[in-house]
């Protein structure tokens, strides 16, 4: 039996007397992609706030590839394999794409950050490199303060790559991205199960979310409404209610 990448199981949370999560349970297996949606205030970056360690859950579990990570912090999560982007980005705005990307290698593998800046060892500058040609980042001296925001999503995702996680938490990667940015950065996004990578990733954009997902789980009020294939889950009856009868 194959160990699903990543667990919620049963999951709660209260922010004072008012329960955000209730009772939440999510799987998603190697190599499978997950979309989280919901209308707003539904509980979804709060669940990643809880599954990333940034909360501790009232009630319930979260487990990375079978082993329970409920009680550990951020920083222990990111060493067992988790990976998260933010709603707003974060690089280093001074530095070049690929002294970014060679920073979070090098701390990757645990060496010194002392000489990145005078000259970045080769086999970092090399691995850089294979990185940022996976996220279809071709100017690598490019400053990241300078990218359109496409473009540093992208990075962000690069730094992610570098640390090589098992499980990716990706939070509205396309909010801010123009139009024109977005079958690029889509295309990026769906190679990122290759090798067994699970990703979950919250989305509005719903053109993305019904094109790369493998199923769709839908948060109202704080519960899981739904958990199929985005075919199914459109059809749903209840889910377009929760949307406020509105087409998805």
């Amino acid at each position: 039996m194959t160990t699903d990448a990543l667990t919620v199981e049963q999951v709660s949370w209260h922010a004072g007397a008012v329960k955000i999560l209730d009772e939440v349970t999510l799987t998603v297996a190697p190599g499978e992609f997950v979309a989280l949606i919901g209308p707003n205030g539904a509980g979804k970056t709060s669940l990643f706030n809880v599954v990333s360690g940034l909360y501790r859950p009232s009630h319930g579990r979260v487990l990375l590839g079978g082993a329970d990570v409920t009680r550990l912090p951020p920083y222990r999560r990111a060493q067992r394999g988790l990976g998260r982007t933010f709603q707003t980005s974060a690089v280093f705005a001074s530095l070049s794409v690929a002294e970014n990307v060679a920073l979070a290698v090098q701390a990757h593998r645990g060496g010194s950050m002392r000489p990145w800046r005078r000259g970045t060892d080769r086999q970092i500058a090399a691995a850089a490199a294979e990185i940022l040609d996976r996220v279809h980042i071709t100017n690598k001296t490019a400053i990241a303060g300078d990218l359109s925001h496409g473009q540093k999503r992208k990075l962000e995702i690069a730094l992610l790559l570098a640390v090589d996680p098992a499980v990716l938490l990706l939070d509205e990667p396309m909010a801010g991205v123009s139009a024109e940015d977005v079958p690029a950065l889509a295309e990026v996004i769906r190679g990122l199960t290759v090798g067994g990578r699970a990703v979950l990733m919250v989305e509005h954009h719903m053109e993305v979310v019904l094109d790369l997902a493998d199923r769709v789980a839908v948060l109202h009020h704080g519960a899981l409404l739904a958990c199929d294939s985005p075919s199914s889950v459109m059809a749903d009856a209840t889910v377009q209610q929760a949307y406020l009868g509105e087409e998805l």
